[in-house]
């Protein structure tokens, strides 16, 4: 398969027509369907099914995306590799909410300044997503908490394939409402966020069951920040995030996390060299 038929492909699923894909692509649109059609050919397989005007991926066509990504992504890694001895076009970066809120913001800012043709595309999750993300080419690399309280000599409990550079290590604080209150609820992220695993394990060792209390899953530190001044819940923060907030809040210290720049083994390029000299600096 050609790496220009998996860009057609992929910009015919992306925009579920033929006609607009072929004006993404700035192509004629006979070409479009032409590239199509030959590849289904090739492969043997119907890759879309075609309904109401809408070209919507088959079974076999879902198959094959997850695949094209991959093949791209790696195809312009290797373009990078052997070819960029300076950092310039995409890094896509994965951070924790906490990271990006208080530590991001100085370190990109001197990145764009000294290499303004680097695109930085930035994602938040959890460390769960991230590192799930990394190890399938869907980012370059992330900022993630190793769940471990002693700080480890590798990621490996991150997932198999991955490679970590050590950044610096958080305070984890228990935050709890005005006046003291301990509510039965933790406002935390989804599952697979590292911080909420061991805020989880020092309640546990303070005597107190997690499966006990009500779980608020939010998606900001802001929606988390509210629900604990409005006395519905205590939360589990870095104390950078919480400098950053005007309130003062009752805290317990809940003990350290060590966080780090995680990317697959083998892709080291000059944009992600880049990004950890920002870090670092």
């Amino acid at each position: 398969m050609e790496l220009s038929d998996l860009r057609i492909f992929l910009a015919v699923a992306r925009e579920q027509s033929v006609t607009r894909a072929a004006q993404a692509l700035d192509r004629v649109p006979s070409n479009v369907s032409t590239r199509v059609q030959q590849l289904e050919d090739r492969l043997g397989r119907a890759l879309f099914t075609r309904e109401n005007k809408r070209m919507q991926l088959s079974d076999a066509g879902q198959t094959l995306a997850a695949y094209a990504v991959r093949l791209l992504d790696l195809a312009q890694e290797a373009e990078q590799a052997l070819s960029a001895a300076e950092p310039g076009g995409r890094l896509r970066l994965g951070s924790m909410e906490s990271t990006a809120a208080s530590r991001l913001p100085a370190p990109l800012a001197r990145l764009h300044g000294r290499w303004p043709d680097l695109d930085i595309q930035l994602r938040t999750g959890t460390t769960r997503f991230l590192a799930d993300a990394v190890a399938s080419h869907a980012l370059d690399c992330a900022i993630v908490a190793h769940p471990a309280a002693e700080r480890p000599a590798d990621v490996g409990a991150l997932g198999a394939g991955l490679h970590g550079e050590y950044l610096f290590t958080e305070e984890l604080l228990l935050v709890m409402p005005p006046g003291g209150a301990e509510p039965r609820a933790l406002a935390t992220f989804a599952r697979g966020c590292a911080y909420r695993e061991r805020a989880e394990q020092w309640l546990r060792e303070a005597g107190t069951d997690p499966a006990r209390l009500q779980m608020l899953e939010l998606a900001s530190y802001h929606a988390i920040l509210a629900c604990v001044m409005a006395g519905s819940a205590m939360a589990v923060l870095p104390r950078s995030v919480l400098a950053l907030q005007p309130a003062s809040l009752p805290t317990r210290v809940i003990g350290p996390a060590h966080c780090f720049l995680i990317r697959r083994e083998g892709h080291d390029s000059a944009n992600y060299q880049a990004l950890l000299g920002a870090l670092r600096d």
